[in-house]
């Protein structure tokens, strides 16, 4: 056995990806075994043990010394001690590849890692998830052909380095690597603008882990101040936060997000105080040029907020924009912005109707103890939007959309200067009532408010592309993608305003930027398919639509081209699965694929349902080519005008 046990090590050591996952999943497991070793990876994996067995010592050399390591996560898989241990560590070597099969939700701890999605009954080569495997695992190896990586270490101590420490300058620099370069290539190199800044991540050094939300929700608020400043360009949230977990230096960081400078900082936050270590960062020389420690009380945060979003624009700019700077969006209660805080944080990263219920739960809370808590009544109001328009219908959703309105208004009333409280109006107006007309207003206000807030300007571009205001939108999308130059939700908008527009050829490339930014995107791959749908390539159509994710724009774009070839059977069926699997929910994309079969007043009944029902794709309405044979039609204009689109 000692004999064996060495040439098991040997092989466990020559091993560059570990993969771990539950024992009852391995048919699961071999694709991707394979399409790893055929990209030219070696692979430990515990079939590798004589017997099935697993030897402690063996796996624990090869997980210490893997370059990545591949986590499956499954409904089986969530609950193994074993996989939970291994992805513990693949997570704190920032090694984690993590992958999750049929929609499953990662166990806490884990959630706050972007997850590959994998179906089951797709695992074949060419699958666009096995690609994105391989993708962020050669993003983690210097080279075509991986080495063995020690373990890591900080200062010979093990320890984990922290943000301030990556980014303070030379002595924290590193090689920007494959996964900089990926990055760089993605976004194009453009130069920064001497008054762009990132602010990154706030490391969390409280003795309470569970706090980081906390942590995420001040820089995010720090951002928000600063980008309000029409003096300085901030990028917006998802791009600065995809380098939570890197080991780059800050040239790297500054030029893939192209930005002047990084501000970093830590938290520390017991009982009734606050401390707060910022630094900013010079993005050409990777050194300090500025640093703060604010000690305060938490009895009033957006305060806090203020002097420190000031403090920051007085260095980046040399002059501090005068003012009232209070935020009357904003609280003194530490509770209520507590609540609000994490009811952010699960609404970003809600993965089921669950996850919305929660974030909804601790805004009404954030709103209980500070009633004139406007931000929490807009977030209030974001969410019960989305909620009824995801997972409700009938009266249900007619009542979950007036108390969106309600709330909106509620929070303008409180702070009608604050593009927040106007954008949410504008998207509960919109996707509540479909009311195109009184929607504009507060979407033209929260744009001239907020043109430095990405999420913002993203929603008034949308708005303006579906109210036929196409260059307005092109021109906020542009300016969107400049302040989130990584986030793939931008370029997917991008490609839906050209769609819009009838610029069918032009909407396919943001589109495939925003798949390769995020692997398995809802509904970029159907918005692809309906490009080449009206370009007249049925087959390249057909192939996008197959590898939608979301099976209610899935469906419909099948049972078109099905019907188109004359495969009438195919059609019914896929027009019956999308019934069956969304019922109301699909009335809209019922009437588009009935108007595409040809069957006019059907559609138009259709259509009629669905505005009876409040259903939000009919947002859509005014520019959707697949409604086009009904344009013409005295109620299809009649419909147009009672939604307020002319």
């Amino acid at each position: 056995m000692t004999d064996n046990m060495s040439d098991e090590n040997s092989a466990a050591d020559q091993s560059s990806i570990f993969v771990s996952y539950s024992r009852t999943d391995q048919k699961h497991v071999l694709p991707l075994v394979t399409a790893l070793e055929q990209a030219g990876y070696s692979v430990w994996w515990d079939g590798l043990l004589e017997g099935g067995q697993r030897f402690l010592k063996t796996t624990e050399s090869a997980l210490e010394n893997a370059r990545a390591v591949v986590v499956l996560w499954t409904a089986d898989s969530v609950n193994s001690h074993w996989v939970h241990d291994e992805a513990t560590r693949g997570r704190d070597r920032r090694c984690l590849v993590p992958l999750a099969m049929d929609g499953i939700t990662p166990p806490l701890g884990f959630r706050q890692f972007q997850t590959i999605p994998l179906q089951s009954a797709h695992l074949k080569p060419g699958d666009p998830g096995l690609a994105a495997m391989i993708r962020a695992v050669a993003a983690l190896h210097d080279g075509p052909a991986p080495q063995p990586l020690p373990a890591a270490t900080v200062a010979g101590n093990g320890l984990r380095p922290t943000r301030r420490a990556v980014l303070g300058g030379a002595a924290a620099a590193a090689g920007a690597g494959a996964l900089g370069a990926w990055w760089a290539g993605l976004i194009g190199g453009h130069p920064a603008e001497a008054n762009s800044v990132a602010i990154m991540p706030f490391d969390n050094i409280s003795n309470d882990p569970a706090k980081t939300y906390f942590t995420d929700g001040l820089a995010a608020e720090v951002r928000t101040r600063l980008s309000r400043n029409p003096l300085l360009k901030v990028a917006a949230q998802t791009s600065s936060n995809a380098f939570r977990d890197s080991d780059q230096d800050a040239r790297s960081i500054s030029r893939a997000l192209r930005v002047n400078y990084l501000l970093a900082g830590s938290v520390q936050l017991a009982a009734d105080t606050l401390r707060i270590s910022l630094e900013l960062v010079n993005g050409k020389t990777g050194f300090s040029d500025w640093s703060q420690t604010y000690d305060r009380p938490t009895t009033n945060i957006f305060a806090v907020q203020d002097e420190i979003a000031n403090a920051v624009t007085s260095e980046l700019t040399r002059q501090i924009v005068e003012g009232d700077a209070s935020n009357v969006a904003g609280t003194s209660n530490l509770a209520a912005y507590d609540a609000y805080l994490r009811g952010r944080e699960q609404f970003d990263n809600a993965a089921d109707q669950s996850d919305d219920q929660a974030a909804l739960a601790n805004f009404d809370a954030a709103i209980a103890a500070d009633p004139d808590f406007a931000l929490a009544f807009a977030a209030r109001s974001r969410s019960l939007t989305v909620m009824g328009n995801q997972y409700d219908q009938g009266a249900q959703r007619r009542r979950r959309y007036k108390d969106a309105i309600e709330a909106a208004k509620r929070a303008v009333a409180l702070a009608p200067d604050d593009a927040q409280t106007q954008s949410a109006l504008g998207f509960a107006l919109f996707n509540g009532t479909i009311d195109a007309k009184a929607a504009r207003a507060p979407y033209e206000k929260s744009y001239q408010l907020g043109s430095g807030d990405g999420d913002v300007v993203s929603r008034y571009a949308l708005f303006s592309a579906r109210s036929g205001r196409f260059d307005e939108a092109r021109k906020a999308i542009a300016r969107a993608a400049e302040l989130d130059p990584l986030n793939a939700r931008i370029y997917r908008q991008q490609g839906e305003i050209e769609f819009s527009a009838g610029a069918y050829q032009a909407s396919i490339p943001p589109l495939k930027k925003a798949i390769e930014l995020r692997p398995g995107l809802t509904f970029a791959h159907a918005a692809i398919g309906a490009a080449r749908l009206m370009l007249g390539d049925m087959a390249g159509a057909k192939a996008e639509y197959e590898v939608e994710p979301g099976s209610l724009w899935r469906l419909p774009g099948l049972a078109i081209i099905a019907h188109r070839m004359g495969q009438l059977a195919e059609a019914q069926a896929a027009m019956a699965q999308l019934i069956a699997e969304h019922g109301d929910n699909s009335l809209y994309q019922q009437a588009q694929v009935l108007a595409q079969w040809g069957e006019t007043d059907k559609a138009l009944a259709a259509l009629e349902h669905a505005r009876s029902e409040g259903d939000a794709g009919l947002v859509y309405l005014r520019n959707d080519p697949f409604l086009d044979p009904l344009r013409d039609t005295s109620e299809f204009k009649r419909l147009l005008g009672a939604l307020g689109f002319y």
